[in-house]
């Protein structure tokens, strides 16, 4: 992906680049369906049929499963080109792909489980914070209680899960639980301001046994997987704000484009509207600049706590600068934002709901980033 892509032309409509006609596809049906989405509350079938289609769920699956053990360069392009048009559909693509990454910290007969037919395993998480009961069992975990926000569950074969267990020295432990969505009821709880068409329900357990194959502590995620793909030897840190951004970056898109056709009329902009068509697109463009070195770190450069720390910071920037762009179009744009029918209504709405997620809190970041920068050698960079 280029510094330039998607974010030159607010006119025009975004082409798919050649090779990659399944995500091409899911840009198109995603765009379709925004507003039904919005409406119902979780995606269409057809919508979530072409997230596995296009490949998100298979992305980060380690290659002798059958999966792609992709790249955090391709990843942020795809979701954010599938976010502009839709950015719920966006959000459960990025987050498809990221679960499947946590998966890959499974013991390998929990791997096996998810993937032993097939790849394309639609995976929804509710691991931050850790929710519901964790009782150990003779072979595995009992698991009891309602989880919050789990993102795509209705689509979902499998669910992560987490709770505080009892660690062996005493101190609780943060454990990751993988579920067959058969065995948990969803709750119809989405009701939000934003991404409502992420149907990010709560979900509830009774007496569930998880065999002890099918957990982890999210302590594992701090360090790489031994003789792993690129992908899995990057720590969490590094990369959870970076996955959340993408689709904030591309609604964000999406939002000017919506501004540029709504509310400029040709041969008569009203004054200010240059201004700030140029501040926005300007925003815009340096996040997704950010957004794209972050990337490029997590592929292919140190993971120093450094590197780590300026991928947060990063990330929580750039989703800052999308939300503050997003809200200036939003508030300048008279009547025809405020519409119920409006794109740029309900791109606002997607936008300042995503950006307000943890993983993007800029004030962890900074302090994360200050604690790096400050102790390093040398000083800040």
């Amino acid at each position: 992906m280029t510094g330039g892509e998607g974010a030159s032309d607010v006119r025009g409509v975004r082409s798919g680049r050649a090779g990659r006609p399944a995500r091409d596809l899911l840009v198109e049906v995603a765009r379709q369906d925004a507003q039904a989405a919005d409406e119902r509350r979780r995606l269409g079938p057809q919508v979530a049929a072409a997230l596995v289609d296009a490949g998100f769920p298979r992305h980060f699956v380690p290659v002798r499963w059958g999966g792609t053990a992709g790249t955090f360069t391709q990843l942020l392009a795809d979701a954010s080109a599938v976010a502009e048009a839709c950015a719920a559909a966006g959000w459960c693509a990025a987050l498809y792909a990221a679960h499947g990454r946590l998966a890959a910290y499974l013991p390998e007969r929990g791997q096996q489980d998810l993937w032993a037919d097939g790849p394309d395993v639609r995976i929804a998480a509710s691991v931050v914070p850790p929710q519901g009961r964790a009782t150990a069992v003779t072979g595995g975990w009992r698991l009891d209680g309602e989880w919050r926000t789990a993102s795509g569950v209705d689509h979902a074969e499998w669910v992560l899960l987490a709770s505080w267990t009892p660690g062996a020295d005493g101190a609780r432990e943060h454990r990751i639980f993988a579920v067959p969505r058969e065995e948990l009821s969803v709750l119809d709880t989405w009701v939000s301001v934003g991404l409502r068409g992420s149907g990010s329900n709560s979900v509830t357990a009774d007496g569930i046994v998880v065999p002890a194959h099918r957990s982890f502590t999210l302590g594992a995620l701090l360090s790489p997987l031994p003789d792993a793909a690129r992908c899995h030897r990057v720590p969490y840190p590094m990369v959870a704000g970076l996955m959340f951004a993408a689709p904030v970056l591309g609604a964000a898109r999406g939002a000017l484009r919506a501004w540029a056709d709504d509310c400029v009329q040709e041969g008569s902009r009203r004054p200010g509207q240059n201004l700030l068509l140029a501040r926005a697109s300007a925003r815009l463009h340096a996040a997704g600049l950010l957004l794209e070195g972050a990337a490029d770190r997590a592929d292919r450069q140190g993971t120093t706590p450094l590197a780590v720390a300026e991928n947060r910071r990063d990330a929580a920037t750039a989703a800052a600068w999308c939300r503050e762009a997003v809200d200036d179009l939003f508030h300048a744009s008279g009547l025809r934002g405020q519409s119920p029918d409006s794109l740029l209504q309900r791109a606002w709405r997607d936008v300042t709901t995503a950006a307000a997620h943890g993983a993007l809190g800029l004030d962890a970041a900074a302090d994360a980033y200050a604690d790096a920068a400050l102790t390093r050698a040398g000083g800040v960079r």
